[in-house]
């Protein structure tokens, strides 16, 4: 028999099986909703009975419709095919492995969950270990259709006579797909490597590490639905928070949980990580390694110890005939007692009021007035006008209106002491300057440190500034998912953990004070300049977890090799031992340098972007350095294309398209604090095409 009628036999068989499956689907989805409707039915019920009996039906009317909907969202979830793999093991059983498990009515298995222990073997079974499987066959289809499969042989010694292999490997076809604007899950191809990474333990902190293109990221979310789905009280109670770089970032992955039926796990960038704020730029390189240096700790609460704008110069209040006063000395006296008590002064100031009545007792017993301290502690205590002048004395700050404080060169520059020079306090104030400005990147870990240092407001006042951040038209989360400021997620995911800033790594640590940690990175791809910094901040962040797991992932499986060739060489001066990986995949065509005139450059950038959408059938990057991303999205403006996405070097972190226009190299290294790295990610993005618009003749 051929091989392709071998094949046309063998997917009538796997569509007799997968059809099986979506009729029992069908009928699962029936008996949730026939169970959502009898939860209903117990509720009108419940309005008739007595009071225990009332609360007994209610409690089984939400247990009920709380599983029919978990069973719906599962089973409703979006995905290709339900059915991707099967297994033939040497006892001539035979395994379906699925996004699902799924039993027929007499409870035998139609499908085992990739994520439950049986369907271990599909990923790490090989030839030379083959763990009982003979062949490992994956299955392909579009909708409930299986449209091709592909087979691995990994016992020919005991395949028997009348067992078919056919296929030319499923990992590669499906590498050579075109890409879409969201990240696919990649459960029908997981490699061994990758596998044991993500069926991980899930205490302490597991760390997965790798260059370019070898699954890092779709790793770590498949490793979040095997955890959820091994542990699903513990992670689920209390949450799983994954954190990227952009939001762009955040949109590619947002479908990769939800396709495994996975749709309760928050996704935040690191500009949306505070409840009630929102980035909305981005700092140049200088300023952001300001920003997200340890020192502005030190800059930041020292700032709040100052004097406050337009603070009373003077105290003066009569008691008994008497003129009690406190001048800018005493009263900068009481400041510096309060802060010496060490709570946060959003929370000090009944101990301001305090220490004011404390002052003037004192001023009043030095002019040996012989008043009763109790008498007039309490009377002066209970004045408007000495409530108004607390007021005003130890004003309640919210983290926005603290920040804006420093935008004034010289409050800065005094906070600032030693810690930052000159030049440094100049770019700051300069990136401040608009009050009317949201926050960038950088800020959202600044504004957060505040929040820390300064205290919650108390609920009167709280209220006042959501009233105000809604009339100022700005973000505010009336009630989180899981209240504001949420620090108690059983787990926690850091993409693209080399590029997180001392001051983000301490924001994101507040999260997880009693977390596990999936940290995926690569330390080659980094844009944070001073690494023990930034790993003495990340170690201080994670905690004293003993259990600590590293896996580093070594195959790039998204560019081609000639893309991954002219890749390396940029980054070769910089790289260790093993830090690059192999691309195990060549498509002949080698990347297009094209040398152009600056003059020529809007031109040429219009021609090469429109080949490659002619050409290709998935997604064009057109990657530029951060100054000249907006000119780029100008140009081809005219170009009216889903598939077109423009970004700098920093915003296409963690990303990939079929094809990728890069237009001027040199200025991603010029503009980066780590020289060549943002250029060596920027490379790396083309899957299958990759042309370089270059003014410099000597480039690469």
């Amino acid at each position: 028999m051929s091989q392709t009628s071998d094949r046309q036999t063998e997917i009538a068989v796997e569509q007799a099986h997968v059809d099986v499956v979506y009729q029992r689907v069908d009928e699962m989805r029936g008996e949730a909703r026939a169970m959502r409707v009898r939860g209903d039915e117990l509720a009108h019920g419940a309005r008739n009975e007595a009071i225990f009996e009332q609360a007994a039906m209610l409690f089984e009317r939400d247990v009920m419709v709380r599983h029919a909907t978990q069973i719906l969202r599962s089973l409703d979830a979006e995905h290709e095919g339900l059915v991707f793999g099967r297994l033939d093991d040497t006892d001539g059983e035979t395994m379906y492995v699925g996004r699902l498990g799924i039993r027929d009515v007499n409870f035998d298995n139609l499908v085992t969950d990739w994520r439950a222990p049986a369907a271990a073997a599909f990923y790490q079974a090989t030839a030379e270990q083959p763990m009982n499987v003979v062949r490992r066959r994956v299955i392909r289809s579009t909708g409930q259709s299986v449209v091709d499969i592909d087979d691995d042989l990994l016992a020919p010694e005991k395949r028997p006579e009348d067992m078919a292999v056919v296929g030319e490997g499923a990992l590669m076809a499906s590498l050579t797909r075109a890409r879409g604007d969201r990240m696919r899950d990649i459960v029908a191809t997981i490699q061994r490597e990758q596998d044991e990474a993500i069926r991980a333990p899930w205490k302490g902190v597991t760390e997965i590490t790798g260059g370019p293109g070898t699954g890092k990221t779709a790793v770590a979310l498949h490793r979040v639905a095997y955890l959820l789905y091994r542990d699903r009280r513990r992670m689920g109670g209390s949450g799983v928070l994954v954190i990227g770089p952009s939001p762009a970032f955040t949109s590619y992955i947002s479908r990769v949980l939800p396709s495994m039926g996975e749709d309760t796990v928050e996704l935040r960038s690191l500009g949306e990580v505070l409840d009630g704020a929102h980035a909305v730029g981005v700092d140049s390189a200088e300023v952001t390694r300001v920003k997200g240096s340890l020192r502005m700790r030190r800059v930041l609460k020292r700032a709040l110890r100052e004097d406050p704008p337009d603070v009373p110069a003077e105290l003066r209040i009569t008691f008994r005939g008497e003129v009690l006063k406190l001048d800018g000395r005493d009263l900068a006296k009481v400041r510096h007692a309060v802060h010496s008590m060490g709570r946060p002064p959003n929370q000090s100031r009944v101990d301001a009021a305090e220490a004011l009545l404390e002052a003037l007792w004192r001023k009043a017993e030095s002019y040996g007035l012989g008043f009763d301290r109790k008498e007039l502690v309490t009377e002066l205590g209970e004045r408007i006008e000495f409530h108004r002048f607390v007021v005003v004395f130890w004003p309640l700050m919210t983290e926005r209106e603290a920040l804006r404080l420093l935008a004034d060169r010289d409050r800065l520059a005094h906070a600032a002491g030693r810690a930052l020079n000159a030049h440094e306090v100049d770019l700051l104030v300069a990136s401040w300057a608009d009050p009317n400005a949201g926050p960038t990147v950088a800020d959202i870990a600044l504004l957060d440190e505040l929040r820390g240092l300064l205290g919650p407001l108390p609920k009167r006042h709280r209220r006042r500034v959501q009233q105000q951040a809604a009339a100022e038209h700005q973000e505010w989360s009336e009630s989180p998912r899981r209240g504001e400021h949420y620090d108690e997620y059983a787990h926690i995911v850091i993409d693209e953990a080399q590029d997180l800033s001392p001051m983000q790594w301490r924001m994101v640590g507040r999260r997880g004070k009693y977390a596990s940690w999936t940290v995926v990175g690569d330390p080659l791809q980094s844009s944070w300049p001073d690494e023990g910094e930034a790993t003495s901040a990340r170690t201080a962040a994670l905690g004293a977890r003993t259990q600590r797991r590293q896996f580093q992932l070594r195959t790039n499986y998204r560019n081609s090799a000639e893309i991954f060739e002219l890749a390396a060489q940029v980054v070769t001066d910089v790289a260790m031992p093993g830090q690059l990986p192999h691309a195990v995949r060549s498509t002949g065509v080698k990347p297009s340098v094209r040398v152009v005139a600056p003059a020529e450059l809007a031109e040429q950038l219009l021609v090469a972007t429109r080949q490659l959408l002619d050409e290709m059938d998935g997604t064009v990057g057109v990657i530029t350095s951060s100054s000249r991303v907006g000119q780029a999205r100008r140009i081809l403006a005219a170009i009216d294309h889903e598939r077109l996405h423009v970004v700098d070097g920093l915003e296409a972190k963690g990303l990939e398209y079929d094809a990728v226009v890069l237009v001027e190299p040199t200025e991603l290294v010029t503009e980066s604090t780590t020289g060549p790295r943002t250029l060596y990610v920027a490379l790396t993005r083309a899957t299958q095409r990759l042309t370089v618009l270059t003014s410099d003749p000597a480039w690469p």
